[in-house]
């Protein structure tokens, strides 16, 4: 890690609020259709299990893209691939808000999966690159901090400009933001601290033989995938809740208003994002990743027995309850640094998006599949608009979906090798 003067951190921090903008507008897209999902319904007079499909259409896109992305980023450099997400998402984002039809929101929806699928990858490779390698968990930390704003966004503050505004308006000025931010990207933004003799960046290069090489050593390494299954049981289960059913749960399930639910789900973010900087500064200042994992995760799993139980909970009580499933949640964001740290260190962008592709993969199944577990048990009921109607007992089913896969989270995460916050990868030995 080269040493950096005054004049380089300055540009290298500028560069990293683009880059956090910008993964402020993944978050946000990430989790909105939590905060529209009445108006979504009403919108285009749609099933549980249908919604279930348009919100996890962006999950089936971002999950084939991990890998892709991975091997993008480590090979262009972050600043291209950012920029070529941000035009690609604003597109997605602007057909999303004008859509008359089901078809023509699912086209938008994935083609905003697709653009800002790009974006944390790149982010993680940014900061691999610009930063030093024992202060990486905390960095992620700070960056989930500051992406998780726009999840916050997507809860309580989405619900009431939809309601004042428009859900479609919002979306329209989401893509203007998206084009203007991947502008700055390629502006802003640079891939290498180090300089050709000449001064400027060196031009990429794309050997197809090293990249699959690369990515076939990731995925063969045993060391990797309990990373992965973390990801896939405490992610997914956090992007299925909160990126869609937590608000109509609790206004149908347990009587909650639509802004007291939203607000909810703000509060699962604002706590998700705060402790996101505590997990990664407490998992480098005691210098292990593996013991804050496994008591992480197993309270996680845990706290889904809540719901199951069916009780009804006062206000102060659902709240701390929400407070308390953001902080444990973010005990997974340690998988990106445990799956770095057990790789070589020129692979870190695929290393971290094998590791992701897990949380997403489950997102997408989980979301249509908890929708079609509620139509299931449908008992016919329908709002005044038309729009289905389900009881508490419609939710149990997919409850229960959710506390297995974050039980699978916990499970893994016996399975982590400690690395002691650093890069323990050591080249195979030659005979």
């Amino acid at each position: 890690m080269l040493e950096l003067d005054r004049l380089q951190r300055r540009r290298r921090n500028t560069a990293l609020v683009i880059v956090l903008a910008a993964y402020v507008i993944s978050f946000f897209q990430r989790f909105a259709p939590a905060g529209i999902a009445q108006d979504l319904a009403k919108s285009f007079q749609t099933t549980a299990s249908s919604l279930g499909v348009l919100a996890a259409t962006y999950f089936y896109v971002y999950t084939v893209m991990q890998v892709p992305t991975g091997i993008f980023v480590d090979t262009f450099g972050p600043r291209r691939i950012l920029l070529l997400g941000s035009i690609v998402g604003a597109a997605g984002s602007l057909l999303f808000g004008m859509a008359s039809t089901l078809e023509m929101a699912l086209i938008g929806r994935t083609l905003i999966g697709l653009g800002v699928s790009v974006t944390f990858i790149s982010m993680l490779k940014f900061i691999a690159v610009w930063f030093d390698e024992k202060h990486f968990a905390s960095m992620v930390g700070v960056g989930l901090l500051v992406g998780n704003c726009g999840s916050v966004l997507a809860g309580a503050p989405l619900s009431w400009l939809a309601q004042t505004a428009g859900w479609r308006a919002v979306f329209v000025a989401i893509a203007c933001v998206s084009l203007l931010l991947g502008i700055a990207c390629w502006v802003l933004v640079r891939d290498r601290q180090e300089s050709t003799p000449a001064g400027g960046i060196r031009k990429p290069h794309f050997d197809r033989t090293v990249v699959f090489t690369g990515l076939l050593q990731v995925v063969r390494n045993r060391a990797t995938w309990p990373a992965a299954w973390i990801n896939l049981g405490v992610s997914g289960s956090f992007f299925a809740f909160g990126g869609l059913w937590a608000t109509p749960f609790l206004v149908e399930a347990h009587g909650m208003t639509r802004n007291v639910a939203a607000s909810h789900v703000s509060v699962y973010f604002t706590s998700f994002a705060l402790a996101c900087v505590g997990v990664g500064a407490l998992s480098d200042r005691l210098g292990k990743r593996k013991p804050v994992l496994v008591v992480g995760t197993h309270l996680y799993a845990l706290t889904w027995l809540i719901w199951l139980s069916g009780v009804a909970l006062p206000l102060y009580a659902s709240y701390a309850v929400f407070v308390l499933m953001g902080v444990l949640t973010a005990s997974f964001t340690l998988t990106w640094a445990c799956a770095k740290e057990v790789n070589p260190p020129l692979l870190s962008g695929m290393s971290t998006s094998v590791t992701n592709m897990g949380g997403f993969l489950a997102g997408a199944i989980l979301q249509p599949l908890f929708g079609w577990a509620m139509d299931l048990h449908w008992s016919g009921g329908l709002s005044s608009s038309g729009a289905r109607q389900y009881t508490a007992d419609d939710y149990q089913a997919g409850m229960l979906l959710l506390a297995l896969t974050a039980a699978i989270g916990a499970i893994a995460s016996w399975r982590i090798r400690e690395t002691n916050c650093r890069n323990i990868w050591t080249p195979p030995s030659e005979n």
